[in-house]
């Protein structure tokens, strides 16, 4: 039975193979030499399925938070734990934590992990509340922002430096509407703004700029047909459901979104957005065509696109940064809704110095063995590969410090080494980014393929 199971889900096997312990290790071995100015915590959110059981889709396993601990150029310590929810607890026989559940939805959150106002949280998408963290990985138990956050949370979140405010756009299929939140300074709910939307359309991810909220509305909707067939992940493609990208604006008051119409497509991730005058630019992973979201594999063309939205003349022009496959497109944090010039992502499939494989996407072995460099000042693109075996996850960047330059610092990744068996933490100097690794942080353990992660400063 083992072997069948393994032999039928790509996402039991190979790197994205589940782990089935819990690991503490301390003083862990580096080769280079870590930078003393990376004070703090690298952590990485994934699914983690418990035992063999098949989910039946990647984005269903129980979320397991992954952490490296950096301090005076010493990685002190690694740690994995299951985020636990109510079934998690009860798996490994322990007591729930307990805590508010919104429309009996607890989920042992598997997408992204984040700290925002002196906690730590695994997030998930779909209208479940994320889970909150001991600075250490265990659990605290479910969210909601100190009773102020009126129904489910979101799998991604924006942080704007200059208000200090964390933005999230909400969906849930029970709702008309999807359900932009903002959490204050404070750790609060301080403002919530509900935008009607018809079929209850899955909003992955969002992107802000200084004035607008910026919404994705794309033909991957609810399905009752899936629902009712017993799927635990009821979004399919609906080609009824007309693709449009919508501008709310952050401030006034008259908040009301306006919509553009977009050729059919799917976004999971954009890598941020700005404005530039009166328009709003985008820049994101954008799959063409129609989006199977029960296979993953084999979609697109996938490419880093450019959105630019002119209000004005009522439409939305289309720009190609890069034709090649890639996902999880990140930026320094710091200039999230601001003008950017650097972006990172993972490159899907083979590598070679002109070309990735076409077609690389998720699930059926394909993964990155490579990380990408982009300057979009002088639309070139910088290559680090890992080898032809390796398998590398999301690129985090880690300034060097508050005020240094956009691209003074570090990028972060779990990259699985098949030599050992086991995954390190390697730190790229993000100026010179085809260079070896400054330092290499050797984990005892394999540390799965997984979702979303962030570099967590403790100054």
């Amino acid at each position: 039975m083992t072997d069948q199971l393994l032999d039928r889900s790509p996402f039991l096997r190979g790197p994205y193979a589940p782990v089935h312990e819990e690991i503490t290790a301390y003083d862990l071995p580096v080769t280079g030499n870590l930078p003393p100015e990376l004070d703090g915590r690298y952590l990485r959110n994934g699914p983690n399925p418990l035992g063999l059981e098949d989910p039946g889709h990647w984005f269903l396993g129980a979320g397991m938070v992954h952490g490296v601990r950096l301090r005076d150029g010493r990685a002190e310590w690694y740690r994995n734990r299951w985020v636990r929810s109510r079934r998690v607890a009860e798996s490994l026989g322990e007591q729930w934590p307990a805590g508010p559940v919104h429309a009996g939805m607890d989920f042992a959150a598997n997408t992204h992990v984040i700290a925002h106002a002196g906690r730590t949280l695994a997030t998930v998408e779909a209208g479940a509340l994320p889970y909150e963290l001991t600075p250490e990985l265990d659990t605290v138990g479910p969210c909601d922002f100190d009773g102020t956050l009126p129904g489910g949370y979101a799998a991604h979140t924006k942080a704007d430096r200059w208000t200090g405010d964390l933005h999230a756009v909400a969906y849930f299929w029970g709702w008309d509407h999807v359900q932009h939140v903002v959490i204050g300074p404070d750790g609060r709910v301080s403002d919530t703004t509900d935008v009607p939307v018809a079929d209850g359309p899955m909003m992955h991810d969002f992107a802000l700029t200084e004035r607008y909220v910026v919404l994705f509305d794309l033909p991957v909707t609810f399905s009752m047909e899936a629902a009712t067939a017993g799927s635990q992940l009821p979004y399919a493609w609906n080609p009824a459901h007309p693709p449009r990208v919508g501008l709310l604006p952050r401030t006034g008051p008259a908040r009301e979104v306006r919509w553009f119409d977009v050729d059919p497509c799917w976004v999971f991730h954009p890598l941020t957005a700005y404005d530039a005058g009166d328009r709003v630019v985008v820049d994101l992973c954008r799959y063409e065509g129609t989006y199977d979201m029960r296979v993953l594999a084999e979609q697109g063309p996938l490419t880093l696109d450019r959105w630019t939205v002119d209000p004005a003349a009522g439409r939305v022009s289309q720009q190609r940064l890069d034709d090649h496959p890639q996902e999880f497109p990140r930026v320094d944090e710091r200039v999230v809704s601001r003008p950017h010039r650097y972006g990172y992502s993972a490159a899907l499939g083979e590598v070679s110095r002109d070309t990735v494989r076409p077609n690389g996407d998720f699930g059926d072995d394909v993964f990155a063995a490579a990380l990408l460099k982009h300057d979009l000042s002088t639309g070139t693109r910088e290559v680090h590969r890992f080898g032809r075996d390796a398998a590398a996850g999301e690129a985090v960047f880690a300034p060097a410090g508050p005020d240094a330059a956009e691209d003074d610092g570090y990028v972060l990744a779990f990259v699985h080494d098949p030599d050992r068996g086991a995954a390190d933490l390697v730190v790229l100097a993000a100026q010179d980014f085809t260079a070896d690794p400054v330092a290499v942080v050797h984990l005892p353990v394999r540390v799965p393929l997984g979702f979303h992660g962030s570099w967590v400063p403790d100054r």
